[in-house]
């Protein structure tokens, strides 16, 4: 008989690009046949601790596990307190471990850390990144299994030209450096006057208005479009040749994974878990963090070079679909039983 599944997480974004893993994974565990309820919905802080406190409560009885998407920021919060809920009704529990800052909150909460993470039945860490973290911070329960796509839902596009047409897909953040991909324009508009960006993505903390300012001021071809579903986004795909990752904190993250699939040349920032995701030169371009000419000259470089832009983004589909759900399934119907 297949688990019954609680799974904690902020389902805030149901099918936006900035969803948490929450949605599309209940989704597919509902199709391999486990019972899963989910929670929360609520934006209000104080109603989702509370609605997701209350539900495992409500559910002990019914529940044979508890997963819980877990970050490094207010969210670790959460998750200790969902954590400590578990351990007073006896469930077993397993932290999904998503946050690129995760390292700091190690250090930084080592008692909490050791009561979640320690205590958890086991720790799933997305790659490498995080799981050689956990490892050397003591945590021996501790196992990877990649973030998963349907990759059918990414459908490959080949480009054997490149134009100077860049996507970037994030919150707008100060962590995601998103005045980078402005700097990154401007630069390329010196050799290519047509280039152009589009930024997709919800304000979060008064940055967009900013990037809004600086395309403006400096006269960049810059579209804004908010947020989008993701299936809308990777329409959007077909019309940009680039993905362009410019954040200073990551993991391996689901946007970068959806863009290697679409075929889409990726030019990331070399930090957190990228150089896991990434082998600079062989599937995407890795470049130092904040280095916006270095970014713009691989740009460049595979527009003057289109055969191997090309073979960089058809070794990035083949990785990719090791993500693929169908394949990354076996290994969460292990962990589960």
């Amino acid at each position: 008989m297949k688990k019954r599944i609680l799974y904690i997480g902020n389902d805030l974004q149901v099918d936006s690009f900035t969803v948490t893993y929450i949605s599309f994974f209940s989704k597919m565990l509902r199709k391999e046949g486990y019972k899963v309820k989910t929670a929360s919905t609520r934006n209000n802080k104080a109603l989702r601790l509370a609605e997701m406190l209350g539900l495992i409560a409500k559910h002990k009885n019914e529940t044979d596990i508890v997963l819980i998407d877990t970050y490094g920021a207010m969210n670790f919060y959460y998750a200790y307190l969902v954590g400590k809920t578990c351990d007073l009704f006896g469930l077993e529990y397993i932290p999904i471990l998503h946050g690129g800052n995760l390292p700091e909150r190690l250090e930084n909460s080592r008692k909490l850390s050791r009561s979640l993470f320690g205590n958890s039945k086991v720790n799933i860490a997305p790659s490498r990144f995080l799981f050689d973290i956990f490892r050397s911070n003591g945590f021996e329960n501790t196992q990877i299994i990649p973030n998963a796509i349907k990759a059918e839902n990414y459908p490959f596009k080949k480009r054997t030209e490149f134009r100077p047409k860049l996507l970037w897909v994030r919150r707008f953040q100060k962590r995601y450096n998103p005045f980078m991909a402005l700097k990154v324009l401007r630069i390329l508009k010196q050799s290519y006057p047509n280039a152009s960006l589009c930024m997709v993505g919800p304000e979060k903390d008064g940055t967009m208005k900013s990037c809004k300012k600086l395309a403006e001021k400096y006269n960049l071809e810059v579209r804004f479009t908010g947020k989008l579903r993701k299936k809308h986004w990777a329409d959007l795909s077909k019309n940009y040749d680039f993905f362009i990752n410019t954040t200073s904190v990551d993991n391996t993250p689901i946007s970068v994974i959806e863009a290697m699939s679409l075929g889409l040349g990726v030019v990331s920032t070399n930090v957190g878990g990228m150089p896991f995701l990434i082998e600079n030169g062989h599937d995407g371009i890795l470049v130092g963090e904040t280095d916006d000419k270095a970014m713009a000259n691989a740009i460049i470089n595979i527009i003057e070079n289109p055969g191997q832009g090309t073979e960089i983004c058809q070794n990035a589909r083949k990785k990719v679909e090791l993500f693929d759900w169908e394949v990354v399934k076996d290994e969460w119907n292990k962990v589960l039983r």
